[in-house]
């Protein structure tokens, strides 16, 4: 009798202590679960929603590498046309890297990691302000550029393009754009979209002028754009 009584207390035993492994072990895979890293991806045709640690973490936003293009061109040849596109595809693909978001984010004036006209925005949200690329005459957040383009022709200026607030459409001279490589053309046209963008630039020009978000962010797109000519 006694000997039946201790061995059932040692299997009693036994199995306590496997149901506190047991349990041991489902607290520790809860605590994995819980800890785990969620990556988020967001359809593209939604609004973008950027946060600054989006823009500034390590890993490049995904509104960097969908980052596309609704433009209508007017009465263009189609020799005109293939350039615009290939510009346009220019544009995608520089501002699908590492580093121009880090020519943007690093830009300086006077030692300040700053733009002249900023409209009080840090280099940061003016990042996020390209990848959400809401137009001031179309404020939908689409990730992509939205305008028309018009080629026109002054052989008198020096102007390469142009464009006014109350329009969607911006007008490229004929005079550059015909000796333009692509990656040049993309710069003219980053420049003029970042106007509908709502930034702008002194009317004259001063060395400052060289500063402001359309101007260096243009040439950073023609800069960097030479590699995929």
């Amino acid at each position: 009798m006694y000997k039946s009584f201790y061995l059932l207390f040692f299997l009693s035993v036994l199995v306590s202590c496997d149901k506190k492994d047991k349990e041991k072990i489902l607290d520790e895979l809860s605590l994995s679960d819980n800890s785990s890293t969620k990556t988020i991806s967001q359809d593209p045709s939604s609004p973008v929603d950027l946060s600054l640690d989006d823009i500034t973490n390590t890993a490049l936003p995904n509104e960097a590498y969908t980052f596309d293009s609704n433009l209508i061109f007017i009465d263009t040849t189609s020799s005109q046309q293939g350039k615009f596109d290939s510009a346009v595809e220019l544009i995608k693909k520089v501002v699908g890297t590492e580093e121009f978001r880090s020519a943007v984010l690093n830009h300086s004036y006077n030692g300040v990691k700053t733009f002249v006209d900023n409209g009080g925005l840090s280099n940061a949200q003016i990042y996020e302000r390209i990848l959400e690329a809401a137009e001031r005459l179309f404020p939908l957040k689409n990730n992509a550029m939205d305008m028309e383009v018009q080629l026109y022709t002054n052989l008198s200026t020096n102007v390469v393009g142009y464009t006014n607030t109350g329009t969607k459409r911006i007008y490229v001279n004929t005079k550059y754009f015909n000796v333009y490589a692509a990656n040049s053309v993309a710069a003219n046209l980053f420049h003029e979209w970042l106007h509908k963008v709502g930034f702008g630039h002194a009317y004259t020009y001063s060395p400052s002028r060289d500063y402001s978000v359309p101007y260096a962010i243009g040439r950073m797109i023609g800069k960097m754009g030479v590699k995929y000519l």
